[in-house]
């Protein structure tokens, strides 16, 4: 079963960090468009979206926000933690084709109330997209 569980709150340092790549396709921004419901045209026709200040389709800023869940529930802290709050600044626009670096880095630790923020982040090569600061609910080791 330790497969299937990540960090107890003692195994967590500051300045720990994990990341999480992904390419996106067209498949990744369709399916997300039909589970949510946005179906906002700039991320749908590309017709539609030439003309806009991106020159064509983006991909949704919460679907490149969902990679850094994909870390948390994944990596760091991995499986057992619980995300509890997370602001974001949308930077610049993820297109088809991108490959996002979603990175998260422990900046502070409440050992009283188990909880972790993390500063987040997704890059696509040198380019910051999305920034921001989350907090995590870590679970305890077990008493022995």
């Amino acid at each position: 079963m330790d497969e299937l569980r990540g960090k107890y709150l003692d195994e967590i340092t500051e300045g720990m960090s994990a990341v999480f790549s992904k390419t996106v396709t067209e498949a990744d921004i369709v399916l997300f468009a039909g589970i949510t419901g946005d179906t906002n045209p700039v991320h749908l026709d590309e017709e539609f979206a030439k003309p806009t200040l991106f020159k064509g389709r983006i991909a949704h800023g919460m679907l490149t926000a969902g990679f850094i869940s994909a870390v948390f529930g994944t990596k760091l802290p991995g499986p057992g933690c619980i995300y509890m709050s997370q602001n974001l600044k949308f930077k610049a626009p993820v297109k088809i084709g991108d490959t996002v670096k979603a990175r998260v880095t422990v900046s502070a630790i409440d050992q009283d109330k188990a909880r972790v923020t993390f500063v987040t982040t997704c890059h696509v090569g040198d380019k910051i997209v999305l920034d921001g600061e989350a907090q995590l609910m870590v679970p305890r080791r077990p008493a022995a």
